[in-house]
Parts: C-alpha cells; sequence; structure tokens
C-alpha cells in the first residue's frame, strides 16, 4: 500500500494540477495535502504493527531534586 501511495505522490507531482479538455476540468489535491496523508498513514500503519511504541513513556524529574 505505502509503495503504491508513493508512487501516485510521484505522478502527481510529476504531472499537472488542472486539466481542462473539451470543457470538463479535473483537479488533484494539492500536494502538501497528499504528503500529510502519505505520513498519516504511516503512522497508522506503524502503529498497527506494535501498538505499544505508540505511548512514549517519560520521567518526570520536579525541579529542585535529584
Amino acid at each position: 500500500m505505502a509503495e503504491d501511495l508513493d508512487s501516485t505522490i510521484e505522478q502527481n507531482a510529476a504531472g499537472p494540477r488542472q486539466v481542462t479538455s473539451d470543457g470538463l476540468t479535473a483537479q488533484q489535491h494539492p500536494l502538501p495535502d497528499q504528503i500529510a496523508a502519505d505520513k498519516y498513514l504511516a503512522g497508522k500503519a506503524a502503529m498497527q504493527r506494535n501498538p505499544a511504541k505508540g505511548f512514549t513513556r517519560v520521567k518526570i524529574v520536579p525541579p529542585g531534586t535529584v
């Protein structure tokens, strides 16, 4: 799925954003929106592979203590 999305984004970046032919107009989603969707789907796929990595564990140390 990621390879398909990557190749789609590459094709869309290489092609025109808007095309008009015989009175019909077709537009694509803006490239920043496509990149944001790719990042979202990559993060979602990573969470499905290992849900435990979705949470970050941190140690909170109040100021003034060691």
